[in-house]
């Protein structure tokens, strides 16, 4: 299957700690793919680098089969990788509109948006309603503020968001991460919808059952590199943990 976004012997250092030795990364058209490993082993780094937060200090990055090199998490999304990251998800104050179209905001036509710079409240609060109908997603007002929504489904907002502007590929930090069984599933729900409106997704996470619910493919992270691929039809849960630990060699 064609390579969305690739990484090739990745490294990254700060000071004496190695956080990338070396790592290898690859993600197909069309899948989830999980990225696991224990604390310290360079998730976050890793996602970092792809999502343009950090350069790398060597390797090479390459999406849709070409060689990027993303600046800051701005120039990322302008290539179309969006990234929601698990503490900086939704602005509470916000209703849910003016959350989807954060930093993309509408402006009204002629004078008052090109001179006043007024914004079309009612045009984001349309487009924000069909967006969320299409991934099925149940909030009925797009003006209720998102600090009254649960749990998941600000998360829900949040990654709505990303699949609204993402043109490559959508990176979600920990998405589940504090919610209920009832709103993981909602969560976990709504990223195999992503996934089957053709976006391929990267996950990070911490619950192993979540990733067997919704993975296709298993990426695992151990002391910097890339210790395995896996497939949740081939390999267990246990598995899985062994080769995060070591205990299990690929």
């Amino acid at each position: 299957m064609t390579a969305v976004l690739e990484g090739r012997a990745l490294g990254k250092r700060f000071g004496h700690v190695v956080a990338l030795d070396g790592a290898d990364f690859e993600l197909r058209a069309g899948e989830v793919l999980a990225v696991v490993g224990d604390n310290g082993a360079g998730k976050s780094t890793l996602i970092k680098v792809l999502s343009g937060a950090l350069a790398p200090d060597s390797g090479t990055l390459l999406l849709d089969g070409q060689p990027v090199s993303f600046r800051g998490p701005l120039e990322a999304r302008r290539r179309g990788i969006e990234t929601v990251y698990q503490d900086l998800a939704v602005a509470p104050a916000l209703d849910v509109a003016a959350n989807l179209f954060l930093g993309r905001e509408l402006r009204r036509s002629g004078f008052l948006g090109a001179v006043l710079r007024q914004l079309d409240h009612r045009a984001m609060r349309a487009q924000a309603a069909a967006h969320l109908a299409a991934l099925q997603v149940g909030i009925q007002s797009m003006s209720q503020p998102v600090e009254t929504l649960s749990g998941g489904q600000r998360q829900a907002v949040a990654v709505a968001r990303a699949a609204a502007f993402a043109s490559r590929l959508i990176i979600l930090d920990e998405p589940t991460a504090a919610l209920g069984v009832k709103e993981s599933a909602m969560v976990l729900d709504l990223i195999r919808r992503i996934r089957d409106r053709g976006l391929p997704v990267v996950l990070i996470s911490h619950n192993i059952p979540s990733v067997f619910e919704v993975a296709d493919r298993i990426h695992v992270q151990r002391l910097g590199r890339r210790a395995a691929v896996v497939s949740p039809r081939t390999h267990s849960m246990d598995e899985v943990v062994a080769l995060m630990t070591g205990a299990r060699a690929t």
